[in-house]
């Protein structure tokens, strides 16, 4: 029985021409991997298959059971936003003032340690896809490029750099003098770091740094032959602040680390340093308010990308509070967690005037160098912008509290995507 529903017809060639257009795949191999990845943990992915077991664990593990870092993530995902409809989102503003500068996103790439081991790049592979994408870059006293490279590497950036208060003061302060002679504006002092946190992948894989090549770690690089051939072709893998170390990564740290560091130190370090300061690293509501009284320009809560104390608090949690009692004596920052362009809305609509993503970043650059690095922050970008227009703001400063409610249940941990 005929269908009376619709009338047939044979296809003519002008109906079926605008349904065959054929897009030719691209060659590069590299970008057609990265253009697949919709997301961060699409990166992360591609990272984990090209990457050695021992540098991406050191870049995607945390302290202990790992659970400061789980429920740093879970909070953003805690978040149910409320928008507003029928508002005009034609034209959206993502810029963001801090610390005396504007920049055109308003997440930053925090400082990480040992970027060379996660990719050849490293460190200038960060600094150039952020100079590109118009926000700072920070780079670690445990990096792997100095100071001067990384700033010859892209000089129309905005580079900073994180300092860790070594026991020894003066190899301290001489890295400082050479972050500000390289014309550094902000200081990140990290402050939660009296001992190393107990990164238990870091002990069982027996990782070092430079990675030390025996049967176990060759076998593992054998199937990513891009990173042990970058590995064996470039220049040894070494801190640009200090000689190569025999221990683990954990062993270093309480080797450098001084666990008689007070406020006094930090008004030292205030009087040594002319330009902006961020203190790294806040916990409590209580220490925030001590850092206002030294002179600090910014408190950044962190609890170190859940890598220090296992079961610390949550900054997402901790920052309403902050905001509320700081008022404007000094600015806000956040990281850990930030896995998503709508984490950053969510921090910024409780108050924080700037973040910062590591692991986001990291995992951009496992998985294909600076390129790699781009495409994080692209998908970072896209994603914001466009929930922002379903939220129904233009610009950042709309953003308020009611906009990002936390659920009033929650039902414990295991909802990550994975």
């Amino acid at each position: 029985m005929p269908n009376e529903n619709f009338k047939r017809q044979f296809p003519r060639p002008k109906d079926l021409t605008p349904l065959l257009q054929f897009q030719l795949p691209t060659i590069h191999r590299k970008r057609r991997r990265l253009e697949k990845a919709l997301t961060i943990w699409d990166l992360r992915e591609i990272a984990k298959r090209r990457t050695p077991k021992g540098p991406f664990d050191y870049t995607d593990g945390a302290a202990e059971t790992e659970v400061s870092l789980e429920r740093s993530r879970q909070a953003f995902l805690d978040i149910e936003f409320q928008p507003n409809i029928l508002q005009d989102v034609s034209k959206i503003d993502m810029s963001r003032k801090t610390l005396g500068e504007t920049f055109a996103l308003p997440f930053g790439i925090a400082p990480t340690g040992f970027t060379r081991m996660m990719h050849s790049e490293g460190e200038r592979a960060g600094a150039r896809a952020a100079e590109k994408f118009g926000i700072p870059f920070t780079l670690s006293t445990l990096g792997t490029t100095t100071i001067e490279d990384v700033v010859a590497a892209a000089p129309n950036g905005t580079n900073w750099f994180q300092l860790y208060m070594w026991k020894d003061r003066e190899g301290s302060m001489a890295l400082v003098e050479r972050a500000q002679k390289m014309g550094v504006k902000n200081l990140m002092l990290t402050v939660d770091v009296p001992a190393s946190g107990y990164r238990m992948r870091d002990y069982r894989n027996g990782l070092t740094v430079p990675p030390r090549l025996n049967a176990s770690t060759i076998a593992n690089a054998l199937p990513r032959p891009e990173w042990i051939w970058n590995f064996l072709t470039t220049p040894p893998i070494s801190f640009a602040s200090l000689s190569n170390w025999p221990g683990t990564v954990g062993e270093l740290l309480d080797y450098m680390f001084d666990p008689t560091m007070t406020f006094e130190d930090l008004k030292w370090v205030r009087k040594q340093w002319k330009g902006t300061l961020t203190i790294k690293g806040i916990q409590t509501l209580e220490d925030a308010k001590r850092c206002a009284k030294y002179g600090v320009d910014a408190v950044l809560l962190s609890n170190h990308g859940g890598r220090q104390l296992d079961r610390a608090p949550v900054p997402l949690h901790l920052l309403g509070a902050v905001r509320k009692e700081l008022k404007s004596d000094l600015e806000v920052h956040l990281d850990t967690g930030i896995m998503h362009g709508a984490d950053v809305l969510a921090a910024i609509a409780h108050g924080a005037q700037y973040t910062y993503v590591g692991r986001a970043y990291l995992y951009g650059l496992m998985a294909g160098g600076q390129e790699g690095v781009e495409r994080a922050l692209e998908i970072m970008k896209t994603q914001m912008a466009r929930s922002m227009k379903l939220l129904g703001v233009s610009s950042l400063d709309e953003l308020e509290p009611k906009h990002a409610k936390f659920l009033a249940t929650h039902q414990g941990l295991g909802s990550l995507p994975k």
